[in-house]
């Protein structure tokens, strides 16, 4: 394990900008007491503790990282602080009902502001800019799926200032990509760097008084019982707390008791150099607007601060048995179809070398439902399950936990999300097997309809498997 913070300059991009150098935080020395543990020096840990301590300072509160703070997807994500929630407006309608998904859809989007205000109060200059965010039409299909988002938008009572239409002309306007004929655009998305986010974090709430130690995996949590409170087991010595928090994301499945609540995909990512004027004319993204477009096999792009266009995407295979490993951070033939992703839609980046890459792992719960719930009978806390949208999800889960833990009837807690339980993905290998039966399948999907003009109805077929909440009892 690495002992000093430059060995993790590899990471990413974002990682590589950081100034810090120097050891990492100590490890745990021995047996803690303490009000609340939390597993995990991501967004969500490190939120959680922030807002507890913002709540009631006197609180004793412990973050355990196994690596260093941001190690996980917090440090390596896109750079996108969205209002996009990983449940659909039409699922969220069918569960709890329009007035809660509008609630939640509102919250998502308030948590954008109140994620740039809490960076900027504590002082974190981590790049942050509201430029919206632009999702590309490249096809007749695209076109349609991009309509249905609009009338499911209109339907929720969500209006133009939510999510608009452009035509081709003003959609070029904000991203000249080939091929456009037109997109939506949302004012609700922030480009930003997230380790000098998330590294910041670590920072603030050990000056409001939280104790952070590095290199300290937790192995197990066991709940509590009468008579005796929650703990969280490392390597260093025992932690006992009233709440243990489970921040640990798509690590979640590492842990033998949650095995099969999350499946960790990979998502990997490539950037340019600086670009100079000239090529960010061409481009367009001139407000720092984040961008997508409509295909099945999720892309996502921002411009950065210092000018260089930072890219991903998904298609990298899922790993039997959940495994997470750092080989699988790079994939070679994801990085070669990222890098052809890039110059087909920006043809003026024809030779541009890209240097960067990169890429990591995030939590999908079966039902592809991001929950955060506290049972106080036990003193088990969790959150997670973003499906790469955790930046601004994060934010508000640590505000949610904090006022669940603190007693609190709020706004927050009253929200749809709180206290809901995934299914459990099935065994080994249907596991395997379905998740990337339906990653091929968009990529098939994908390539059928830029060929064809129509829709895709093999993606649609074989990705209804990642929608259904289980193949078995």
């Amino acid at each position: 394990m690495p002992t000093r913070l430059e060995d993790y300059r590899p990471l990413s991009l974002w990682w590589d900008g950081l100034d810090e150098v120097g050891p990492l935080r100590p490890s745990l020395g021995g047996d803690l007491d303490v009000d609340v543990a939390i597993v995990g020096g991501g967004f969500t840990g490190l939120w959680t503790a922030r807002e507890l301590l913002e709540r009631d300072p006197t609180l004793r509160v412990v973050v355990l990282e196994a690596e260093t703070c941001g190690f996980g997807a917090s440090g390596r994500n896109g750079g996108w602080a969205s209002a996009l929630f990983a449940t659909s407006d039409a699922m969220l309608t069918a569960t709890a009902g329009p007035n809660a998904a509008l609630a939640m859809r509102r919250a998502m989007q308030e948590a954008v502001d109140e994620l740039g205000r809490s960076a900027a109060a504590d002082g974190i200059d981590c790049d942050f800019t509201k430029g919206g965010s632009v999702t590309l039409c490249r096809s007749a299909p695209q076109v349609a799926r991009a309509q249905a988002e609009l009338a499911e938008a209109k339907r929720l009572g969500l209006g133009p200032s939510d999510l608009t239409w452009l035509e081709q002309r003003a959609a070029l306007e904000r991203c000249s990509a080939s091929s456009v004929l037109g997109a939506t655009y949302t004012p609700h998305c922030a480009a930003l760097q997230p380790a000098k986010l998330v590294r910041g974090l670590a920072r603030s709430v050990e000056g409001r008084g939280a104790q952070v130690f590095e290199a300290t995996p937790v192995r197990s949590i066991t709940p509590g019982r009468p008579g005796r409170r929650a703990q969280a087991v490392t390597d260093h010595g025992v932690v006992t707390a009233d709440v243990v928090v489970r921040a640990t994301e798509a690590w979640t499945a590492t842990f033998a008791a949650s095995h099969r609540q999350i499946a960790p995909l990979y998502s990997l990512m490539v950037a340019t150099p600086p670009l100079d004027d000239a090529t960010w004319a061409a481009i367009g993204l001139a407000e720092r607007e984040t961008f997508a477009d409509y295909r099945h096999l999720v892309i996502y792009g921002q411009r950065t601060a210092d000018g260089r266009l930072a890219f991903g995407g998904r298609g990298a295979p899922y790993h039997l048995r959940s495994r997470i490993e750092p080989r699988f951070d790079r994939n070679v033939k994801v990085a070669r179809l990222l890098r052809e992703t890039v110059v087909e839609l920006f043809p003026i980046l024809e030779g541009v070398d890209l240097p960067y890459h990169w890429g990591g792992p995030l939590g999908v719960p079966r039902d592809w439902a991001s929950a955060v719930g506290f049972d106080r009978a036990t003193g088990e806390a969790w959150a997670g399950g973003y499906v790469g949208d955790g930046v601004t999800t994060s934010n508000l889960a640590g505000r949610t936990l904090a006022d669940l833990i603190c007693g609190h009837d709020t706004e927050l807690t009253r929200l749809a999300w709180v206290g809901h339980r995934s299914p459990d993905w099935e065994p080994e290998p249907l596991r395997w097997l379905g998740v990337n039966a339906g990653l091929l399948a968009a990529q098939i999907g994908d390539a059928s309809e830029h060929r064809r003009g129509r829709r895709s109805r093999l993606a649609s077929a074989l990705q209804g498997y990642l929608d259904r909440p289980s193949l078995i009892p």
